[in-house]
């Protein structure tokens, strides 16, 4: 099976946890994502994650973008729950060339709980 199509059977099984995350248990997988990532309106080494859901992609203005990054986000996609889910599985595959250099989570529970701890964070 081809890599993206095993990815997208992957995310058909994810797509369902989305209800269920518990955003307490999302802040200890987000210890993942704090080295580059902040959920305050701060940039890091990557774009701050405040506000992330349902903001258009690579859209932090005062954030570099890797030109990757740039041309994925043409056609005006949103950082929706499924996008980011999809995203968060494996973020080379979906955006080959990104300079995010984490391999991705592989729990489904894992994305669920991270995605309810970013919508649960207070917006800058």
């Amino acid at each position: 099976m081809k890599p993206l199509a095993a990815l997208a059977a992957l995310l058909c099984l994810v797509t369902p946890a989305f209800a269920d995350g518990d955003a307490a248990a999302g802040a200890a997988v987000f210890r993942k994502c704090q080295a580059c990532h902040s959920i305050e309106p701060v940039n890091r080494v990557g774009p701050t994650l405040a506000s992330i859901v349902g903001r258009p992609v690579a859209s932090v203005a005062d954030y570099t973008y890797s030109p990757a990054m740039k041309a994925f986000a043409e056609g005006g996609k949103v950082w929706d729950e499924a996008l980011l889910a999809e995203y968060l599985m494996a973020p080379k595959a979906m955006v080959p060339g990104t300079r995010m250099t984490f391999a991705g989570l592989r729990k489904a529970e894992e994305i669920a709980n991270l995605i309810a701890f970013l919508k649960a964070a207070p917006a800058p």
